[in-house]
């Protein structure tokens, strides 16, 4: 009993770090950090955290020069994209909307999964889908008709898709590696190519920032980017991924509730209904989803 009680605090530690990470990104953005700026430093920083840790725990991070080429590359540039969108997607709308938005990841999982031949969907997933996405489109409509607003959240939907496709393809790299070790290649890679997009902005950032903006983007990088994703690998190895995930799909509903209550945003009522309506759809979508390929093709 102890240790079920451990590893759901882990859990629960975890999904809280990730979802107070919406209302910190959005902070530092408003507060002088231009979208790129932020995201690379934030992720250089926090991959030779996580390099380091790595290294320490396994002495070594060599992975196959096949394995880079198949794996590596692609899922770097995926989370370069789910980064990319996340930043911009928080400077046109609201912490809260975005968060909300983002809970259709699991959605996106499913439909690249069935692309990849990875699972059998059931028709029970499609009717899951088209709540989800019905509930994106509330979400939508009740953030506001401002363009910036609506551009905003098409790029959250951009942002839960990158990330999806990257949960797919990253799956048979952390069966040859550790995931520390996978995870730490990819992030390198990922800060590299960041900082590339993000030259011309960091030549012209300013860092004359607020000491509160620096706390917030100390926390951007320590808890949802070190932190919580050290205590994400433990705790799937010692509970499995399902039962992780059930933790990880309040996140998005509890990163709404923080930008809400530290950031004074407000849901319209079209945006709690589609919150819900969101939340039903990751609900069906775990009951129609069925694994039948255990390993990728190709292996």
């Amino acid at each position: 009993m102890r240790r079920i009680e451990a590893d759901d605090g882990i859990l629960i530690v975890t999904v809280v770090l990730w979802s107070l990470n919406f209302t910190a990104s959005k902070y530092v953005l408003t507060h002088g950090f231009q979208p790129l700026a932020f995201s690379s430093v934030r992720y250089s920083l926090g991959s030779v955290g996580i390099a380091a840790f790595a290294f320490a725990r396994e002495r070594s991070l060599r992975i196959h020069v096949r394995d880079v080429l198949a794996f590596v590359v692609p899922t770097a540039l995926l989370v370069v994209a789910n980064q990319y969108c996340f930043v911009y997607a928080l400077k046109y709308s609201t912490a809260s909307t975005v968060a909300l938005v983002l809970g259709t990841t699991p959605v996106f999982v499913g439909i690249f999964a069935w692309l990849f031949r990875l699972e059998r969907i059931e028709s029970g997933f499609w009717i899951a889908a088209a709540v989800s996405f019905a509930g994106v489109a509330l979400v939508a409509v009740g953030s506001g008709s401002v363009a910036g607003t609506l551009k905003g959240d098409l790029i959250a939907v951009g942002a839960a898709a990158a990330w999806a496709a990257y949960s797919v393809l990253i799956v048979p790299l952390m069966r040859r590696y550790s995931p520390y070790r996978g995870s730490a290649v990819v992030m390198l890679l990922m800060a590299v190519v960041l900082l590339a997009l993000g030259s011309t902005q960091l030549a012209h950032q300013s860092f004359a920032a607020s000491g509160t903006t620096w706390l917030a983007f100390s926390y951007s990088v320590l808890g949802p980017v070190m932190v919580a994703q050290v205590l994400w690998f433990l705790a799937v190895d010692r509970v499995g991924a399902g039962r992780a995930a059930l933790f990880v799909n309040a996140q998005p509903f509890l990163a709404a509730v923080f930008a809400i209550l530290l950031l004074s945003e407000h849901l319209s009522r079209f945006e709690i209904a589609g919150g819900f309506l969101i939340a039903a759809g990751i609900v069906l979508e775990r009951r129609a989803r069925v694994v039948v390929v255990q390993q990728p093709p190709g292996d």
